[in-house]
């Protein structure tokens, strides 16, 4: 690894010198050392602060040996957090993440602590649907972690992580690919699963994760192989427009832009009057033309240039069309 001079480095050395220098006990140690890791994590300015919260995490994980077993734990816990947050394209990365999960489990099992299980669960599901991308990894497993986290991140205590856990198992049964007929089961139960959430998880109390829920709900339905594909895409619309009572262009621009761009891929699939679909759909398409003009203002304006880039192209598409 190669480690660049930076104000992290230093704030890295700092730290290591303190915890080196003091008298506290090797439990107070343990504890700092994760605390500054947990702060490179929390806001990291370069790649470089994760490997520095990897060295600090490492650094705990020695002085714990195994006389503090739930800190090793927790210490790999936010180790494996910081391996997944690093920005490359490195599987490697990622299995060392995988390894420190399964280790932090298998510690986990013999100690009662619920909530550092479901954690570790929640984020081992993570790791293994990224690797199953890549065939390294059985997405099975995935939604089993998930479900498992499930146990202990209810919605009443915890409905963030429960939200949160039922987006994943169904983008998870959403990446499965099988023969037709499963495939169609594995779409049906990614909508059940946005469905089961959004039963708990409200506009009022949780604004947040009602929008995420919703929008990806809408994208399940739309894409969704059906008999009734105006149907599905008339109740895309619908849960784009739950969406949209949260998301706006002044307080999340980025998630509005997107939100506004799947309901106008929607809408470009809709006739104007589904009981007359022979009619065609012109006054939609001026609609979907409409919102893929400010989702492309939008990601343009916030540097998201791949983005803008698929819907420059669907609004090229859209102008051959009409003409």
């Amino acid at each position: 690894m190669v480690m660049n001079n930076s104000i992290t480095d230093t704030a890295l050395k700092a730290a290591m010198k303190a915890i080196a220098d003091t008298s506290a006990t090797a439990l107070e140690k343990i504890e700092m050392l994760i605390e500054v890791a947990q702060g490179f994590v929390k806001k990291p300015k370069t790649a470089q602060d994760l490997y520095n919260a990897v060295a600090l995490y490492d650094e705990a994980l020695e002085l714990c040996s195994n006389d503090y077993p739930l800190y090793q734990a927790r210490a790999l816990i936010g180790k494996g957090g910081a391996l997944q947050a690093i920005p490359e394209e490195n599987q490697e990365l990622l299995l060392q993440a995988q390894t420190a999960y399964e280790e932090a489990l298998s510690i986990l099992q013999e100690l009662d602590s619920p909530e550092d299980t479901a954690e570790a669960q929640m984020n081992l599901g993570l790791v293994l649907q990224s690797l199953a991308s890549s065939n390294m990894a059985r997405m099975t497993d995935s939604i089993q972690a998930y479900q498992e986290a499930l146990q202990v991140f209810t919605w009443e205590q915890y409905p963030q992580e429960y939200a949160i856990l039922h987006n994943n198992i169904a983008i998870a049964y959403l990446s499965m690919s099988a023969g037709s007929q499963q495939q169609y089961l594995f779409e049906g139960l990614a909508v059940q699963s946005f469905e089961v959430a959004l039963k708990r998880i409200n506009l009022i109390e949780h604004p947040r994760e009602y929008a995420m829920l919703q929008n990806n709900l809408g994208n399940a339905l739309q894409y969704l192989p059906s008999s009734h594909p105006f149907e599905n895409n008339s109740r895309a619309i619908s849960a784009y427009d739950e969406a949209l009572k949260v998301r706006n262009p002044q307080n999340t621009p980025i998630e509005y832009a997107n939100t506004i761009a799947n309901k106008a891929n929607a809408l470009i699939n809709l006739p104007d009057k589904p009981n007359k679909p022979e009619a065609g759909n012109p006054q939609n398409l001026l609609k979907a033309r409409d919102y893929y003009q400010q989702a492309w203002k939008i990601f343009t304006q916030n540097g998201q240039i791949a983005q803008a880039q698929a819907v420059s192209q669907v609004l090229e598409e859209l102008e051959e069309v009409k003409g």
